[in-house]
């Protein structure tokens, strides 16, 4: 059996090598990272992280990594009127598995133009496109309009169906000849600095 281990240091150093590596380490790398003798042990490590719920097996049984390349989830914040903040690690989550339901039918576009100002979205920001969905009265779309790409809200009255910007500015766009859909936004994604 391999030498105690403090499983949160651990989960530390995997995490570290999979962001420097853009992928999870292998059994061999686990081995060399931990200073074990045999992949054995390195085995041993991953059952323990499994049993204490820092690793996932999915119904396969292959190891998910994607703890790993989550973020801290810390609790709640007021947004209103201040009220005592506690830090308390609730989860870690992954952004990904946050917003993204199914990812072979998911992109990220990144904005351009101000016709979607007034509802948040602005240029230079990247939105979470999901195709294949059906669009809903009032969902933010990414739409192919007679030949023009544009993102703007789907608004359908019966049988007609209107393209609407979230800035006074600009009209509302009817499809001349044609009116593809291709997608739905999920999330806008903004980097302050």
């Amino acid at each position: 059996m391999p030498k105690p281990i403090d499983l949160n240091q651990a989960v530390r150093q995997i995490r570290k090598f999979s962001q420097e590596n853009k992928r999870p380490p292998s059994f061999d790398e686990l081995r060399k990272l931990f200073r074990y003798k045999s992949k054995n042990a390195a085995f041993w490590l991953v059952d323990k992280l499994i049993d204490s719920g820092f690793l996932k097996k999915d119904k396969q049984g292959k190891i998910l990594f994607d703890s790993f390349n989550g973020v801290r989830l810390l609790g709640t914040v007021q947004a209103g009127w201040p009220s005592p903040a506690e830090e308390e690690l609730a989860d870690v989550m992954s952004l990904d598995e946050y917003l993204i339901k199914h990812p072979d039918q998911t992109f990220l576009i990144k904005v351009s133009g101000d016709s979607m100002i007034d509802a948040g979205i602005h240029a230079g920001d990247l939105v979470l496109v999901e195709r294949g969905r059906q669009p809903k009265h009032q969902d933010i779309v990414i739409a192919e309009v007679d030949n023009e790409w544009t993102m703007k809200y789907y608004e359908k009255n019966g049988k007609e169906v209107r393209l609407v910007a979230a800035n006074k500015k600009y009209p509302p766009i009817k499809p001349r000849e044609e009116l593809k859909i291709g997608g739905v936004i999920v999330a806008v994604i903004r980097k302050y600095k």
